[in-house]
């Protein structure tokens, strides 16, 4: 295999924290036939994030969203930059504090994730459109 590079849109979601995992899989086919390796991937956008956590319970997704609005709210009096809308700079502070990048290692051709692990996209502006990662993959074939 050595290396694949692919960009991945994802579908427009409405802001929140959604889990991602199977898009992100059927958008990459050949990791079923990578033995040992490693999955990066980078989000291109300033005001959405990337993170692996709890895939059962959606309770959590509401709890984290529910948590970063209180981290970075909306209209705070300091904030400078408000010509995009009152969820832009909050948006850009979680995207800061979350982050756009992770990797994942692949073994025998899936995600190597824990038991309760998923990806997820975190969408912090309230009217966003779909987003796009580069997704790396690097290892060896079966």
């Amino acid at each position: 295999m050595s290396w694949l590079q692919r960009d991945i849109r994802l579908r427009a979601r409405a802001r929140g924290c959604h889990l991602v995992t199977q898009e992100i899989l059927a958008a990459l086919p050949e990791i079923r036939r990578c033995r040992v390796g490693l999955l990066h991937l980078f989000l291109q956008h300033t005001s959405a994030s990337l993170a692996i956590n709890e895939n059962a319970d959606p309770d959590v997704r509401g709890d984290m969203e529910r948590h970063l609005n209180v981290l970075a709210p909306e209209r705070a009096p300091h904030y400078a930059h408000t010509t995009e809308g009152p969820d832009d700079m909050p948006a850009h502070i979680k995207s800061a504090l979350v982050g756009v990048e992770l990797t994942v290692p692949v073994r025998d051709g899936s995600l190597a994730l824990g038991t309760w692990q998923g990806l997820w996209l975190l969408e912090h502006r309230d009217h966003a459109g779909g987003r796009t990662l580069v997704a790396t993959l690097h290892g060896e074939s079966t």
